[in-house]
């Protein structure tokens, strides 16, 4: 079929062509960014954690006396904690993924160095790997006689004298990619720290757009804070009644302390994602309420275009056309312009891409993003044409003869 009749057509219409073009292009970048947000929140919100969540409890205490020997008030509390039955293990610790107390630093591998990424620093009580789960995928755990007090009254010096670490896997690659970590220094602090093992994965307590979700290193470090974290691992059928217990054993051994956020890993996960869940649900409306609008102006538009070309329709019809060669005709017509809105779409959607990545430190868009946004939307074009089309191919050869 001949499309110079089709192109003279549109070519009649530039203005009403033009702004059609234009809804579909802006839809594509919009609708590409959209995905291409909504995909990374999803893929950050299905990441694994490294730590045993299903049997996880937790909760904050804060002690009021900030003059008492804290790492026995903690071992006090660790003892009656460990006594509740149905509890497996218990560890304290200074935070934990998701919790968003997040204690980062750069990772230079030679003194003074540059940094090469930036890394969480995790520490706790000897018992804090076996009781979140973790998986030593390499190396050792820490020594009992590699552990020093935290000694955060001091602005956390007590980084500065350890001589150990065990860090993930993904800060592994990153730091010595293709190399064996193990034995390697880094200089999270002033003086070296040798690797001595490498856990699965652990993510950080706060997550952001960037890759470095996973880059953690765990220091033999007590937590001697007023303000600490208890870890209780138990089956997740006695969860909830672990927790309570806690809280009713911890104030017992103490008044002078606050308990906070007592809940579940599972609880503190579902909370940190709280906010993330109503933006995709705020972003996936508004993306298919702007598909909704642009599907119906293509409809209306190939709607009143049939209504306008009733007489040529029927000409066409009388010296030969078939239905299917009407029927061909809108659907090719509609699949030109929607061709020109998402190519000019693509482009408008990198560079909205690049608006977003300088404002809002956004990841870069994909890729694959643009041909799948380019396919959904000519083929959402292709649904929206089907119904005026089909009415264009019933339209009988006598028209043609009509005034």
């Amino acid at each position: 079929m001949s499309h110079s009749p089709m192109l003279a057509s549109l070519s009649r219409h530039k203005l009403t062509v033009g702004l059609l073009v234009l809804q579909v292009a802006f839809t594509c970048a919009i609708v590409c960014n959209v995905a291409s947000i909504v995909g990374h929140r999803l893929a950050q919100m299905n990441l694994a954690s490294g730590v045993s969540e299903n049997e996880l409890t937790m909760i904050q205490s804060i002690s009021v006396d900030e003059s008492a020997n804290q790492l026995a008030k903690h071992d006090a509390d660790l003892a009656a904690l460990r006594a509740i039955p149905g509890v497996t293990s218990v560890a304290a610790v200074d935070s934990l993924p998701f919790s968003g107390n997040n204690w980062s630093n750069g990772i230079p591998l030679v003194p003074d160095g540059p940094s090469i990424t930036s890394a969480t620093a995790y520490s706790g009580t000897p018992s804090a790997m076996h009781t979140l789960g973790l998986r030593l995928v390499a190396g050792r755990a820490f020594q009992p006689d590699e552990y020093i007090p935290l000694d955060a009254p001091h602005d956390s010096i007590g980084l500065n004298h350890v001589a150990s670490t065990i860090i993930t896997r993904a800060l592994a690659t990153k730091l010595f990619p293709g190399q064996d970590p193990l034995g390697k220094v880094i200089y999270p602090g002033e003086g070296p720290v040798r690797i001595v093992g490498v856990v699965d994965a652990l993510l950080r307590p706060t997550l952001d757009e960037s890759e470095s979700a996973g880059f953690v290193t765990l220091f033999p470090m007590l937590p001697d804070a007023t303000d600490i974290i208890y870890v209780m691992r138990s089956s997740p059928r006695d969860r909830e009644r672990v927790l309570k217990d806690a809280q009713r054993v911890l104030a017992a051994l103490d008044t002078n302390r606050v308990l906070r956020k007592p809940q579940t890993f599972s609880q503190m996960r579902d909370d940190y994602f709280r906010r993330d869940r109503t933006m995709i649900s705020l972003l996936l409306a508004a993306a298919l309420g702007l598909l909704l609008v642009t599907a119906a102006g293509i409809a209306g538009l190939a709607s009143f275009w049939v209504q306008q070309r009733q007489r040529s329709i029927g000409i066409r019809r009388a010296v030969g056309a078939t239905r299917q060669d009407i029927l061909r005709y809108f659907q090719t017509e509609n699949l030109v312009i929607m061709g020109g809105g998402v190519m000019l779409g693509i482009v408008l959607a990198y560079a909205l891409n690049v608006l977003l990545m300088d404002h809002y430190a956004l990841q870069r868009l994909p890729w694959f993003y643009a041909p799948m946004a380019a396919g959904a939307l000519c083929l959402l074009g292709q649904m929206a044409v089907l119904g005026p089309a089909l009415r264009a191919s019933t339209v009988p050869p006598v028209v043609a003869t009509r005034g």
